[in-house]
């Protein structure tokens, strides 16, 4: 039996034919999947995107005004004796108060909220941040901590008059150490930077996000990020080895261990992760870095419903076991967001369901005959319908594109409602067509569901021409609600942010949100971190 793989060759830039023995397929199934090599091609990084100019930053609504209902805190207002004190500091340059300059800063890339921020400071070094926050901490000035500002929950920008601290300029790799794979850094170093420095020692960042030509490392602790290798590598909890952080009061607190096994009292490092910038500045992460796979294999399939989703998936963790590394899923709805308005070009027929099966190892021939024998299986079965097959890095790169960039594509529609839930594995989609019908009458565009099915985080999207806050209202009443009937978490990686705080409770026992309180009021007495985010008032 045969399975024909078209090859291109880059030098002579001719297409020929070839013919690979696999006496594992079937030839139905050699016709349907296609081994692609391709030259390779330039990918756009959605990066690319995510700098709003000042014309775009101020026809997004004011926070304030959109959400009337939530007021500015007792917190002191900027005058010129604050900006003086930063300078000398910082000095002029960074220190950023022109308002053509700090606009950007003050809206999401998602264009959902705006604050009045005036004034970016820039810090270097850790010192640099305690001095900061510990004269914002003396003189009640809140402030807004911010990294890449690529966050879809509101909580990277301020509110109101926040000072906003940005890390970008924190970017040094500090320390590598090859035999453990411990890499030290600092907040501000960009996911991509850092990934392309490990890869050229023979390792990988341990997460993998579609923001990451653009989000900073101490951006995805401080939000325990989650992305597209959870599923193979775990979350920011058991790779974050240790973490330097600056308190409210401008206190240094030092846990940057680059141990494994450090038991030695509590875990603090945690308090960091995930905490959104409320209890502390993170300025360092030292975090464990696995070694590089030899080869990479992705699938790209069509299937018909999603109960074939789920078969499909079981089959493939029991099938692939531990090379399985990524196990994306997205529906129609979605994969039209990409191809209209992104002009994307989806590789296979239109079917209901679409899924990303990546594969990561250390023999290619191994692996190849493992997903060689899921898919028979797969296809055999019904379960997958259509599909291609590559293990060219261009071309893993160009089908990876139509998932990274499905948030892109829907803010071509003018205003995104996101949700991003954890769900039981069997429950995982439910909630898109009952959406869909729910809203078949009012002014939504377009109601998608995709995401981590591998690891059961949903993300549920709807789209509007513009922000109605009807349907806002409507559309949160009731997912949150179901959300929580079927006993699933209202935040999967997002996080909380500015968006979320008053349905924690879905989540959250009341015991549990008031030790979070408590917490909070510990170490950041007057509440100048980030404030109107994470915890419900």
């Amino acid at each position: 039996m045969f399975f024909s793989a078209e090859c291109c060759d880059a030098h002579e830039g001719q297409i020929h034919r070839t013919c690979v023995t696999a006496a594992t397929m079937h030839i139905q199934m050699a016709a349907r999947f296609l081994l692609v090599r391709s030259s390779p091609s330039r990918v756009i990084s959605v990066s690319q995107t995510r700098h709003l100019s000042t014309k775009a930053a101020q026809s997004v609504e004011l926070t304030s005004e959109r959400y009337p209902d939530v007021r500015r805190g007792n917190f002191s207002k900027l005058n010129p004796g604050h900006i003086s004190f930063f300078e000398s500091i910082l000095g002029k340059n960074r220190v950023l108060t022109d308002r053509a300059d700090v606009e950007s800063y003050n809206v999401d890339w998602m264009k959902m909220v705006r604050g009045a921020s005036e004034v970016v400071l820039k810090p270097k070094t850790t010192e640099e941040v305690s001095k900061i926050l510990k004269f914002c901490n003396e003189e009640n000035l809140a402030v807004c901590p911010q990294g890449g500002n690529t966050g879809l929950v509101g909580g990277s920008v301020p509110v109101f008059d926040e000072v906003i601290l940005s890390t970008t300029l924190m970017n040094e790799i500090i320390s590598i150490d090859e035999v453990s794979g411990v890499l030290v850094c600092q907040a501000g170093c960009i996911l991509e930077v850092l990934d392309n420095y490990l890869s050229e020692r023979g390792l990988i960042m341990p997460l993998d996000l579609g923001a990451k030509g653009s989000c900073n490392i101490g951006g995805n602790v401080s939000t325990n990020a989650g992305g597209i290798r959870l599923i193979r590598y775990g979350s920011l909890h058991g790779s974050v080895l240790g973490i330097e952080a600056v308190k409210a009061d401008g206190e240094v607190i030092d846990c940057l261990s680059t141990l494994k096994k450090d038991n030695t009292g509590y875990h603090l490092k945690h308090l960091f992760i995930g905490s959104e910038g409320t209890l502390g500045v993170v300025t360092k992460v030292a975090i464990h870095c696995p070694p590089a796979p030899k080869a990479i294999n992705l699938a790209f399939l069509g299937l018909q419903t999603f109960e074939d989703v789920l078969k499909t998936l079981q089959l493939a963790k029991h099938s692939l076991a531990e090379i399985l590394s990524s196990c994306e899923m997205m529906d129609n709805p979605t994969m039209q967001a990409v191809t209209q308005n992104l002009k994307l070009k989806c590789p296979v027929e239109e079917y209901p369901f679409y899924m990303l099966i990546e594969t990561s190892g250390s023999d290619s021939k191994h692996d190849e005959e493992k997903l060689s024998k899921f898919l028979e299986e797969a296809m055999s079965s019904n379960l997958v319908r259509d599909g291609t097959l590559t293990s060219e890095p261009s071309r893993i790169k160009q089908l990876w594109q139509l998932r990274e960039r499905v948030a892109e594509g829907l803010v071509h529609d003018g205003y995104v409602y996101k949700y991003d839930i954890s769900l039981p594995s069997k429950m995982f989609y439910a909630a898109v067509p009952k959406v869909a019908e729910m809203l078949r009458e009012t002014k939504a565009m377009r109601v998608t569901g995709y995401g981590h099915v591998g690891d059961g985080n949903l993300h549920l999207n709807v789209t509007s021409k513009q922000y109605e806050h009807d349907l806002d209202s409507l559309i949160e009443s009731y997912v949150f609600k179901w959300t929580s009937q079927v006993r699933g978490s209202i935040s999967a990686e997002h996080g909380i942010g500015f968006k979320k705080p008053k349905v924690m409770h879905y989540s959250k026992s009341q015991s549990a949100i008031g030790l979070m309180q408590q917490i909070k009021k510990l170490m950041d007495p007057k509440g100048i971190l980030n404030p109107y985010k994470v915890l419900p008032e």
